[in-house]
This record gives C-alpha cells, sequence and structure tokens, in this order.
C-alpha cells in the first residue's frame, strides 16, 4: 500500500495546495511560453518545492507526469551527496548535449546550498551562458547559504508553509477519500503537529489511521502522540504567570510522570505563546528553545521558576520566607573587595580584589544590611543557575555575621566548594563568608531551603551533575 505522502502527491500545477503564490505565475508563463534557464526554489521542508520543479519540468516538455516514470531529459540531482566541483563538471558537460525526446534538457538540483564554494563558481559559468536547451530548477531550504551571484541569475519563487484552516481542509478531503473515520478535533492536532508541512501532516495522517477500527478520536491521537492535555499545559503557563511555584512543580510533576516529554511540554508551551503572545510570556519563551538534552527536564523547570524566588507561593504565602536571623553583614571593606566587577578575568566576570589598605576605620565601622536568604537565592540564580540548581539540597543557618551551607551530599558539597562556585555564592551574599559543611553537619538552627527544595522534589531528588563533576 502506498504511503500517503506519496499518493496524494500532486502532478499538475492546478492540484498543488497552498502555493498560489508561486504556481499562478508559473501556470501564467507556461502560457505565454516565457522560460526563464534558471529557477530558484525556497522554503521549508514539505511545503513542495521538489514536487512543483518535477511538475514544472514534466509541462514546460509537455510530458505527461507520473510519479514512477523516469525521462532521460529530466534530471534530479542531490546536492548534499552531489556537492563537489567534479560534481557539476559532469553536470556541464553533460548539459551540452541535446535533449533526447523534450524540447529542454532540465536540472533539479534538490538542497542546492549544499554545495561547495568552489562547486557554486563552476555552476556560475554555466548560468552566465547556458545552452539554450538547458533549464535549471534549483530548490533550497537555506536560501541564504547560496550565493548572490547564484540567486541574481535566477527568477526566484517563495514557499511557505501551509496555514492550519488551509491544512485541516486538505486533510479532511484525503480522509474523506481514504475512508478514514477520525473527529475534527483530532485532526486538528494532526493539522497542528504537522507544522505547516503537507508531507509530514500526511505521514501522521498515515500513522494514526491505524489506531482504531471506529472513530479515531482526539484522546486517542493525543496518547498515540504522547502529548499532554491543553488544559495542564495552560495550567502551567498561568501558575507561571501567577508565580505559584506549587502549581508549577505539581502540573510539571503530573506531566512528566505520565511520560510527557519535556522537549514536547515545551514545544507546546511555545506554540500557545506564538499564537497569543503575552509581555510576561516572553522572557520564558527566550529560555524555551534550549530545553533539550543533556537534563531536559531539570532545564524545563528552571526556566518555569518564578522571577522573583522571594515571591510568596499563591496556595502558600509564607513557604519561600526564610527563618534566617536579622544578624549584621560583614565590614563594607569585606563586601566591596570580593564584589564582582562589571568586567574581569576571573569566573563569572569577576575582577581583582580591591586594595583596601587605605581604608579609613569610619568605612569599616559602617552598619551593614540584614542578611536576606530569598535575595540571596534569587541573585545566585541570576549569576549562575546550575549553582542555583545545588542550592536544593542543602540546609542554611545564618549566625555571627557568617552563613553556613549544609549540603545533603558528597556531590552537592564538591560542586559548591569549587573556587569558581563558591565566589558565585559569595558574590551572591555581598561578600559574606560562607562556609559549606561536611555531610552530616546540621546545627538544630539550620532552615530548609523551601522554595529550592521543589527542584529536588520533582527531579526525584538526584543532584544533576554532568558526569564530569559540573553542574550542566
Amino acid at each position: 500500500m502506498k504511503a500517503l505522502y506519496r499518493k496524494y502527491r500532486p502532478k499538475t500545477l492546478a492540484e498543488v495546495v497552498g502555493q498560489a503564490q508561486v504556481t499562478d505565475v508559473l501556470k501564467k508563463s507556461l502560457e505565454q511560453g516565457k522560460i526563464n534557464h534558471a529557477y530558484l526554489f525556497v522554503g521549508p521542508r514539505g511545503c513542495g518545492k521538489t514536487s512543483v520543479a518535477r511538475i514544472f519540468a514534466h509541462e514546460v516538455n509537455n510530458f505527461e507526469y507520473q510519479l514512477e516514470d523516469d525521462y532521460v531529459d529530466i534530471i534530479e540531482i542531490d546536492g548534499a551527496s552531489n556537492r563537489g566541483i567534479d560534481n557539476i563538471r559532469e553536470l556541464r558537460e553533460k548539459a551540452a548535449i541535446a535533449p533526447t525526446s523534450g524540447k529542454y534538457k532540465i536540472y533539479i538540483i534538490d538542497e542546492v546550498h549544499m554545495l561547495t564554494k568552489e562547486a557554486f563558481n563552476a555552476l556560475l559559468k554555466t548560468l552566465e551562458e547556458p545552452p539554450k536547451h538547458v533549464i535549471f530548477i534549483m530548490a533550497t531550504t537555506d536560501a541564504y547559504k547560496v550565493p548572490v551571484t547564484i540567486t541574481s541569475r535566477a527568477q526566484t519563487y517563495t514557499f511557505k508553509l501551509a496555514d492550519l484552516n488551509t491544512m485541516f481542509s486538505f486533510l479532511k478531503s484525503v480522509c474523506e477519500k481514504e475512508k478514514i473515520k477520525i473527529s475534527d478535533d483530532a485532526l486538528k492536532i494532526v493539522a497542528k503537529r504537522g507544522g505547516g508541512s503537507f508531507r509530514d501532516s500526511l505521514s501522521l495522517l498515515d500513522q494514526v489511521s491505524t489506531l482504531s477500527d471506529k472513530e479515531i478520536t482526539k484522546d486517542i491521537v493525543v496518547s498515540a502522540f504522547g502529548l499532554p492535555e491543553d488544559e495542564k499545559i495552560n495550567n502551567l503557563i498561568n501558575n507561571y504567570i501567577n508565580a505559584d511555584l506549587n502549581g508549577v512543580s505539581d502540573t510539571l510533576k503530573d506531566l512528566l510522570s505520565s511520560g510527557v516529554k519535556p522537549e514536547t511540554i515545551a514545544e507546546e508551551i511555545i506554540r500557545i505563546i506564538v499564537e497569543s503572545p503575552k509581555p510576561e510570556l516572553l522572557k520564558l519563551l527566550s529560555k524555551l528553545p534550549e530545553i533539550k538534552a543533556p537534563f531536559a527536564d531539570a532545564k524545563l523547570l528552571v526556566a518555569l521558576m518564578p522571577e522573583r524566588v522571594g515571591v510568596a507561593l499563591k496556595s502558600d504565602e509564607g513557604a519561600f520566607r526564610s527563618a534566617a536571623a536579622r544578624s549584621p553583614l560583614g565590614t563594607r571593606e569585606r563586601s566591596e573587595e570580593l564584589a564582582p566587577a562589571a568586567h574581569g578575568d576571573g569566573p563569572a566576570g569577576r575582577g581583582p580584589k580591591a586594595d583596601i589598605s587605605d581604608r579609613t576605620p569610619a568605612q569599616a565601622s559602617e552598619p551593614a544590611k540584614a542578611f536576606n536568604w530569598n535575595d540571596f537565592a534569587e541573585k545566585v540564580k541570576n549569576l549562575n543557575d546550575a549553582v542555583y540548581m545545588q542550592l536544593s539540597k542543602t540546609t542554611y543557618e545564618f549566625k555571627d555575621n557568617e552563613l553556613h551551607i549544609y549540603p545533603s551530599k558528597n556531590i552537592v558539597k564538591t560542586i559548591l566548594s569549587r573556587d569558581n562556585n563558591k565566589q558565585i555564592l559569595i558574590d551572591a551574599a555581598g561578600g559574606v563568608k560562607i562556609t559549606i559543611h561536611d555531610v552530616g553537619e546540621k546545627p538544630k538552627n539550620a532552615t530548609k531551603n523551601e522554595t529550592l527544595a521543589k527542584i529536588s522534589d520533582i527531579m526525584g531528588g538526584e543532584v544533576i551533575n554532568d558526569g564530569g563533576g559540573n553542574p550542566f
């Protein structure tokens, strides 16, 4: 049985769907007999560039087009595997030979942007002085990689991905012809997942068409594609907007435990934001494309963290408040000595230590601000997300002008104790002296980091490490 994307590949320009801006112009040029010697088809994958190139090549020569035909005057070349200068030299030699049965000898070069610089130079010679019987149709997904010297000698046509309504109508007509029973809600999901690509959409429809002998429902398609429920994704977004860390962690944990991949969650959030953008979601949108292996789940959680760690939870206003004592920080000399410079040679942009030998006693006696754990944690997050993640495995105590951190595992201590990572903690604390204790040490007054503990909870208590001793 032939795959749907092959069975429903168009055979005439009139059958091409959603590319009227290209097909209308090509049909007029055929009617008027105004044929150019070189064409460049530009657009994303699966939008019909190669299909239109084949159709146009056949109609120029008045050949009947069948998918399995093989006319010697229509030569297809894959630019990815025939990208060298020798391949183009061979093409030039054969191009000089007159066509066998048609008016034109037509070369279709797919993924033309893959040609080497030398190959493009060789092709340019032919495009500058082409034989009258030769037509070049080049197709590319990356037009910016094609030299201007090539594009300037070709008529350029831009293909677009199909919009959702066009794709839905097309798939519905295919379902009617193939007698595929599928609900409109389910078919809309297929159309969305196809991303505007006819080939991808038909492949997905082919996939779901075998899922049930009865009507294919939305739930069946969602389960087959491993997609999250729209309601849960919307809840996740709303929890992010409302700085509801409990809601974020619970919803995310539910989605991950049901087998939905972090990358899929990120894709769905991106889709929703792009469809209905809101100013408060733009920063989140900038982070989501980075959600990929390794540690995709951890990266997604960090991206969904509320902007201010100290914002009260929607369901538990006091969960972000620490029990840290309000003791003074160190002297101003110590704070300025270790504060990060705007530009520096050390880790995290730290500059050289300031010379404090000329400081006056009056400067040293100025009162310091009270220590605030929430502000400290937020600054660590801004400086380094990976170090911030490790704080989820600690408890802390602030006494005698010193911050004591108690790791839960040896690897956490190892990571936080590294010179560059510890300096990040010191910078975030405004120069306060920091002691990282051995595992097992835990005084009575130590306070658990409630906010950061959400990270540990949702990650199953695993330390995030890339295997080389460095956090991701």
